[in-house]
């Protein structure tokens, strides 16, 4: 059987409560931190499914000012232990992987990284946390990071709508 002849089914019941992210979203941020300069950055965001109980999730971003990659993030979104539960695995390019546990009620997801994994020469960050409002065909979102040296401070502020099912 090739690519082509696997028929992606419905939704499983497990993870029906996280289809209202299911799409792609564009949008735009900015980022600051206390170590670097402002910036403002475009984005890319999808979630989808393969017919398993999880999402697939893929990030990029780039450099408002000249179309300069910025960051990706690869991963899935699970379904927890519990009602509303969520877990969130991502790996980053900075040499870094992130595991989040967090909740999904009422269109606000709120997660916090549980275990942070890091290369010989990877990111020193230690903890991120992150906060999304699904407001139909649109998220608000706001995420915080610790590193090594700087206690946990917002770094990105964005907004994204959805421009596929």
């Amino acid at each position: 059987m090739s690519v082509e002849d696997v028929v992606i089914g419905a939704l499983p019941d497990e993870v029906g409560f996280l289809a209202p992210l299911l799409g792609t979203w564009v949008g735009e941020g900015r980022g600051e931190y206390p170590t670097m300069e402002a910036f403002d950055y475009g984005e890319r965001l999808t979630f989808d499914h393969v017919g398993d109980a999880f999402l697939q999730y893929v990030h990029r971003s780039w450099l408002l000012e000249d179309g300069t990659p910025l960051h990706f993030e690869r991963g899935f979104l699970r379904p927890g232990a519990g009602p509303g539960a969520v877990e969130l695995t991502l790996a980053h390019p900075l040499g870094l992987t992130e595991v989040s546990h967090g909740t999904l009620v009422d269109g606000q997801m709120d997660l916090a990284a549980t275990s942070m994994g890091r290369t010989a020469t990877g990111m020193a960050v230690v903890g991120v946390e992150r906060r999304y409002r699904i407001d139909g065909d649109e998220i608000a979102y706001e995420l915080d990071m610790a590193t090594e040296t700087t206690s946990m401070v917002r770094h990105l502020t964005g907004r994204v709508r959805r421009v596929s099912a």
